[in-house]
């Protein structure tokens, strides 16, 4: 800029207001002018080139609460829940007798131990679970620095320096999203230099600037006074939201369209099963431990269902539980139970699915898959959920093997992005050999486990009457998506929160 200076209304605008107070904010200042920062920010960098305009930059911290961060800390945060319940006991109790305790009051047994002990409330060793001297005043009714913050900001955003011991606030909350998120922001500040406003006290001079000229400008000849506004391409232009696919059903459609390129036929089940196909016919014993109503979901009505009407099905399964039938194993030396077998069970994997189809067409070939959603009882926190999504995949052959089994895994991870993949040995109930298969992330610098597969076993596939080697693999969505999207708490992809989502990038 030079003496004499000419500027455009917008500019002067913001002039006249600079020139008026010591100091003001960019985003205040273009709420005051009803207009975009970045519009303000060109204006005032172009000031600061000719040493009319400084801009200070200051880093802060904001604490953002989440929309039920109020009811939860009213409610009561599942680590001062368990306060009253060790208080109750005497201040200590056996973990088994604590976590089934804390199961029976609905509260989130993993969130205690994560959060208690990170305020210094709660001790957990081998001998059990107790309450200490810091979590003797909280029970007593003191608050928390991160619940007083909360409390304080009530629903709205406050930079983290306002709120006491702020430091205690950011370790609590900086990976609590149930609670707040605290995001790093940038405050900027104008203020006019001495040359400034001595520049604009001498007089400026206001020219017109337009986009383009209309018909009247020509016709009054107002043109000869108006300036077209110049274009300058490299300047920041204003964020667009658009519509996206949700990033938990891209990585579904994502994994399905893998799965179809490699020639796999989709196939889908109920999600309320019978005990037959979710156990039963998997050679799962009906004593084991995943059966419990700890670890399924039992239906109350209707409790029972018929078996499949093939009963020379069932009579095989039945023998393979018993004594291995005709598979060449010993089974597993109970008598097995009908009624058992017909209860109705939330499927616990998909894999009753890829059973049922086993079953409709045991030989070869085969190539087939389901995603869909399964149903765990599982405690709520931030790794797991009651209801969830699963993949299961299996391929009939008679020239199957572990080799086999690896190239097709290999080749999928691979379509989905992973560019390297690499096995390790695992134990599971129905197949053998059984192996983990685990990925590079190459974001985290680590190898993650993503799921478990294997050849099932003969005790599975010769009752199904498959007399080939089948390759069988599970893998949760969930997990693929927040290893994905970067995420440390599962239930961000079901809070539908849009600040979060309008943030995901739509290419990943």
């Amino acid at each position: 800029m030079s003496d004499p200076i000419q500027l455009d209304e917008f500019s002067h605008s913001v002039w006249e207001k600079l020139a008026s107070i010591p100091q003001i904010e960019v985003n205040e200042l273009a709420t005051e002018l009803n207009t975009d920062q970045s519009k303000v920010l060109v204006v005032a960098q172009e000031a600061v080139e000719g040493g009319f305009l400084v801009i200070q930059e200051e880093n802060f911290d904001e604490l953002i609460p989440a929309a039920e961060a109020i009811q939860l800390i009213n409610d009561g945060l599942a680590e001062r829940k368990a306060l009253a319940l060790l208080t109750e006991a005497g201040g200590e109790m056996a973990t088994g007798d604590f976590a089934k305790a804390a199961g029976q009051a609905k509260i989130a047994v993993n969130d205690v131990f994560r959060w208690g002990k990170a305020r210094g409330w709660i001790d957990r060793d081998k001998q059990g679970v107790r309450i200490t001297d810091a979590g003797k005043s909280a029970a007593n009714g003191e608050q928390d620095a991160d619940e007083k913050a909360l409390l304080k900001a009530d629903g709205k955003a406050i930079q983290l320096s306002q709120v006491d011991e702020a430091d205690r606030v950011k370790q609590l909350l900086g990976k609590r999203g149930d609670l707040a998120k605290i995001k790093s922001r940038v405050r900027r500040l104008l203020s006019m230099t001495d040359q400034g406003r001595e520049l604009f006290k001498s007089g400026i001079s206001v020219k017109k600037e337009r986009n383009l000229l209309t018909p009247d400008d020509l016709r009054s000849g107002d043109w000869k006074e108006i300036t077209l506004r110049p274009y300058d391409v490299t300047l920041p232009a204003e964020e667009i939201q658009p519509a996206k696919v949700h990033p938990l059903r891209k990585i579904i459609e994502q994994t399905r369209r893998a799965y179809l390129e490699m020639g796999f036929t989709e196939v889908a089940s109920p999600m309320v099963e019978s005990s037959f196909w979710n156990f039963d016919a998997l050679f799962q014993p009906q004593d084991h431990p995943a059966r419990d109503m700890q670890d399924t979901f039992y239906m109350a009505e209707p409790a029972t269902t018929n078996l499949p009407e093939d009963a020379d099905l069932v009579d095989r399964v039945r023998r393979a539980h018993e004594d291995g039938g005709d598979t060449g194993s010993e089974g597993w030396g109970y008598k097995w139970s009908p009624e058992i077998s017909k209860q109705v069970v939330l499927r616990t994997h998909t894999t009753a699915s890829t059973i049922r189809a086993l079953t409709k067409h045991p030989d070869p070939p085969l190539k087939t898959f389901c995603v869909g959603w399964v149903c765990r009882n599982e405690t709520m926190s931030y790794k797991h959920l009651p209801v969830f999504h699963q993949v299961d995949g299996i391929v009939i052959d008679e020239n199957a093997s572990l080799a086999s089994l690896l190239g097709t895994l290999e080749t999928f991870y691979k379509k989905m992005g992973f560019k390297q993949v690499k096995f390790k040995p695992a134990f599971y109930p129905y197949t053998e050999p059984s192996v983990d298969v685990v990925v590079y992330l190459e974001s985290r610098g680590k190898w993650i486990e993503m799921g478990g597969s294997g050849i099932f076993r003969p005790e599975v596939t010769e009752p199904l009457g498959c007399k080939h080697p089948v390759m069988a693999w599970g893998l949760g969505m969930e997990r693929l998506a927040m290893i994905r999207y970067g995420l440390s708490d599962i239930r961000e992809l079901y809070q539908g929160r849009i600040e979060a989502l309008s943030e995901m990038a739509m290419h990943q």
